[in-house]
């Protein structure tokens, strides 16, 4: 954060002034406003030693012999608090999740806020200390930043850029292009859930929902496939446009055709219901929390074990496989014994939410 103090004794200032329980325009000037929200707010929330120095930048360690990985995000969500999660946890655990799909290990992130002038001041700090556990949950540092208020109906309350910096160790070679013929496709667990979470909580379903999201940062996921020995060729995250839009790049990038068993793939009851009232395909729905794996055939046993011996990953499953061809097409063997063309996703079938 660029107007952090560089002496930690400011830590110890007043809380916020009366009129300060909202965001005002002022808070985005660069002036005092701006010292005190950055000083009593966001430094509180992701004190460590290289933000404190309060510089234009951070200079951070490189773990020997690895290779960088640098991904950026923009995180907007309505509404901001929703039930599993917000807008803070779903900042970061996206840019975790980005850089653990590409077999990297997280190690820092920065954060930009732009704020709607108005938003409580409590809205701010609660998503800012959800910020802080879910980096915490990650073992990810929060390192450099920057704030923005916008003008009253401009924001939508807050939106939230992250870039996440990670290391690759020597060995991982993971990408959507490596998928081969014969590999065995994995998830992580049921689908649908974070979409359908977030949907209720605008009330827009018509109806109650006992679903929560499964927003969460999957790199601990991810070290335990690692650590199984198994050779993983494709890691992805099915996020906006949910597990077919995600499969269909998969299968383009490798030029591979992708066969999924619908009986296989994991969606809750719940889940399911309500996508048949409103007309929805589950395998379109995006997920915060799950995570596709395509490993080697010898290697499913051991892939599935792994995951599933993870809080994140206890129900996982192999849902598919993978063929020579045509190139770029993924199909679904329904629970009849017929086949259908999963498309990747041309437009928005479902309201935004991510």
């Amino acid at each position: 954060m660029r107007s952090a103090p560089a002496n930690p004794a400011d830590l110890s200032c007043p809380m916020p002034l009366p009129h300060e329980e909202h965001i005002v325009l002022g808070h985005g000037s660069g002036g005092t406003l701006t010292r005190r929200l950055v000083r009593q707010l966001f430094l509180q929330a992701f004190d460590n030693p290289v933000l404190r120095k309060g510089d234009d930048g951070a200079v951070v360690p490189m773990p020997p012999g690895s290779r960088l990985v640098l991904t950026t995000d923009a995180h907007i969500v309505s509404p901001l608090f929703f039930p599993g999660g917000d807008i803070g946890r779903l900042s970061v655990s996206g840019t975790v999740n980005d850089l653990s799909m590409m077999g990297a290990r997280p190690l820092w992130l920065t954060a930009s806020f732009v704020l709607e002038e108005g938003l409580p001041m409590d809205d701010l700090r609660r998503i800012a200390d959800s910020m802080r556990r879910t980096a915490d949950e990650a073992g990810i540092v929060i390192v450099a930043g920057d704030t923005k208020v916008a003008e009253r109906g401009k924001a939508d309350g807050v939106f939230i850029q992250t870039t996440g910096v990670g290391a690759i160790p020597e060995g991982r070679e993971v990408g959507g292009a490596k998928a081969r013929s014969g590999d065995a496709v994995l998830v992580s667990g049921p689908l649908g859930d974070h979409g359908l979470a977030v949907l209720a909580a605008r009330g827009q379903l018509g109806f109650a929902i006992d679903v929560e999201s499964d927003v969460a940062p999957l790199n601990g996921l991810v070290e335990a496939l690692f650590a199984s020995g198994a050779e993983v060729h494709v890691l992805r995250d099915p996020t906006r446009g949910g597990l077919a839009t995600t499969l269909n790049e998969i299968a383009v990038q490798s030029e591979v055709s992708i066969t999924l068993e619908e009986s296989a793939i994991p969606i809750r009851p719940a889940v399911a219901s309500a996508c048949e009232l409103l007309g929805f395909d589950p395998l379109y729905v995006a997920n915060e929390g799950r995570l596709v794996a395509i490993v080697s055939a010898g290697a499913a046993e051991a892939g599935l074990e792994a995951l599933r011996g993870h809080a994140l990953g206890r129900e996982a499953q192999r849902i598919g496989l993978v063929e020579p061809g045509p190139p770029g097409r993924v199909r679904v063997r329904t629970r009849l014994g017929t086949t259908r063309v999963v498309e990747m996703l041309s437009g928005e079938m479902l309201p935004r939410i991510c």
